[in-house]
């Protein structure tokens, strides 16, 4: 497997906020097993996530509808929920705010580091069909869009390709 889509994530679930870091770049091919642990321990009572940057080298548009994802469906807990990014890189936060994901996350000032002594684990990614792939891309895109309409102009052209796939693979009946 090459080195690029290796996950990228190191987590402690055992503190709350849950502690991650991310470490290399996170893009639509590591993107699947955040989203899978986001709706796991948010299932299980999870409600505060803390995101430590500080190790990451870049990220595309996938991983951002992934965070936006995980915040829209935090926001709907009651009492709502909160995901806050930490240590987040001049460029990394051009990025988010470009996409008005700052109105939706909290983004942390100070340099709070994330608490990963004792429990960190590796959030590990299984293998994914292209359908299944298609359809985490396309969902966290549409995220993009809930999250500020303004996004729908910017990703037009890739949330038509992603439905078009995903509905090609749909049973006709």
């Amino acid at each position: 497997m090459p080195e690029a889509i290796k996950p990228v994530y190191l987590a402690n679930p055992a503190v709350d906020p849950v502690a991650i870091r991310i470490e290399g770049r996170a893009s639509f091919q590591n993107s699947a097993c955040l989203q899978e642990f986001f709706s796991e321990l948010i299932a299980r009572g999870k409600s505060r996530f803390l995101i430590d940057f500080s190790g990451c080298s870049g990220m595309d548009s996938t991983f951002l509808g992934v965070l936006a994802g995980a915040a829209l469906q935090l926001r709907k807990l009651s009492p709502a929920g909160q995901l806050t990014l930490t240590r987040v890189g001049p460029r990394n936060l051009e990025l988010v705010r470009n996409l008005g994901l700052h109105r939706l996350l909290t983004v942390d000032s100070t340099d709070t580091a994330a608490d990963l002594a004792g429990a960190a684990k590796s959030i590990s990614c299984e293998g994914r069909t292209e359908l299944e792939s298609a359809k985490m891309v396309l969902q966290a895109h549409e995220s993009l869009v809930a999250a500020d309409e303004t996004n729908r102009a910017k990703f037009e052209d890739v949330l038509s390709f992603l439905r078009k796939r995903v509905d090609e693979d749909k049973p006709v009946g």
